[in-house]
């Protein structure tokens, strides 16, 4: 196996109690004026005020930007750059999910730029991130994106998903304290949580996967799968909140060093078209992309199955592979995530529209250990659709 690169965040804080950790880190920055972009149910139940209280305790001046809105539109990333432009704030930080950390890291370093956040997308932009811009902290308030270790920020567009990616996205401070997921509701923490499985479960598979990426992964399939339906069941577990914490974190990093593949690159036009979430797309399309690609990572998918509890000692790489498939899709539907396309109300007249667009994600489609070509990617759709899983031969 050659040489892999590994990237990681700067500096990052886990546990329950993380948060403690904020204003001594916000000190080394010495910043005047700080943005927090936020969400407004965050403001509601208290959150935001936990985390900007004790800075402004400390005489910093807080600016809360809560126009966040989940699977943003590249106009709010938009509006966002420009205000952080006109404000000239010193430090940003992101509180939230995945949007409010994903819009924060745009914040940071596209207002050091000139142009417009379009510029810089990844399948049409012509411009080049050049300077790393303002610091940032990231803390999430879901067990699900992973951004806070990512140098990706998703925006969504017409019909599909595009990205701003490169290292100055990434944070200078990551800080994943558990107990900001307590209040997190049943569905999204189910939606999150999968989202988070998938990242692993897809890092793991990946052709750029290294045997750092694999215990990375294994590990985060191995909390998530123990803990996902007990969080659901009661949001106020706190060893299974921790679990999850944890599992977001490690498939963050797994997948940021492996990439993800199939499953987002077909999620990406849902969420584009159908307004879906990027949880519940990811979710709904999981087992049958798995069935689908199974043939060329039987013993890979053997692992996974191991790692969600099953036992795969006695059975052949096939077999076992066929078991974690079907062990995906059952943990897919105790967790209440409908299983079918047509679950979501996405009519059967829309699959090649969806193919369309699915196939333009050729960065996280090169990823993927069965090519995916237009022809595969129309019958994963129309699969899911009917809800049939692809059986073994």
């Amino acid at each position: 196996m050659g040489v892999s690169k590994l990237v990681f965040a700067p500096l990052s804080y886990t546990g329950w109690g993380a948060l403690e950790q904020l204003p001594k880190e916000v000190e080394r920055f010495s910043p005047e004026k700080i943005l927090v972009v936020t969400d407004p149910l965050l403001e509601q139940i208290g959150i935001v005020k936990k985390v900007i209280s004790p800075l402004e305790q400390q005489g910093y001046k807080v600016s809360v930007y809560n126009e966040v809105v989940a699977e943003p539109p590249l106009e709010t990333g938009e509006k966002l750059v420009s205000f952080t432009r006109e404000n000239q704030f010193e430090l940003v930080i992101g509180l939230g999910g995945g949007s409010a950390m994903d819009l924060a890291k745009l914040a940071a370093v596209l207002s050091a730029h000139e142009g417009m956040v379009a510029d810089y997308l990844n399948l049409t932009g012509e411009k080049a991130l050049q300077v790393k811009g303002l610091p940032k902290i990231l803390i999430p308030t879901t067990s699900g994106t992973g951004s806070e270790v990512t140098n990706i920020s998703v925006l969504s567009l017409e019909t599909t998903k595009d990205v701003v990616t490169h290292d100055f996205l990434l944070a200078d401070v990551a800080i994943v304290d558990p107990q900001l997921t307590i209040s997190v509701p049943a569905r999204v923490t189910a939606a999150t949580g999968i989202d988070a499985l998938t990242h692993a479960v897809e890092a793991y598979l990946s052709v750029n996967a290294s045997p750092v990426s694999d215990g990375l992964a294994l590990q985060a399939i191995r909390l998530i799968g123990r803990s996902l339906r007990a969080a659901v069941e009661d949001g106020q577990n706190e060893a299974a909140r921790s679990d999850m914490s944890h599992g977001s974190f490690l498939a963050g990093l797994a997948f940021f060093n492996a990439g993800v593949a199939g499953v987002h690159a077909l999620a990406y036009p849902l969420g584009g078209q159908f307004h879906i979430s990027h949880g519940e797309s990811n979710a709904v399309l999981l087992p049958y992309v798995m069935g689908y690609i199974r043939k060329n990572c039987t013993k890979r998918m053997a692992d996974i199955l191991n790692m969600l509890g099953g036992n795969a000692g006695f059975l052949s790489e096939e077999e076992a592979s066929y078991k974690c498939v079907k062990e995906l899709e059952r943990l897919v539907r105790d967790v209440g995530i409908p299983q079918t396309l047509s679950d979501f109300n996405v009519p059967e007249s829309a699959l090649e529209a969806l193919t369309e667009d699915g196939v333009k994600q050729k960065r996280l489609l090169a990823r993927s250990p069965l090519p995916l070509g237009e022809k595969e990617i129309r019958e994963i759709y129309k699969a899911a659709f009917a809800g049939r899983l692809i059986e073994p031969k």
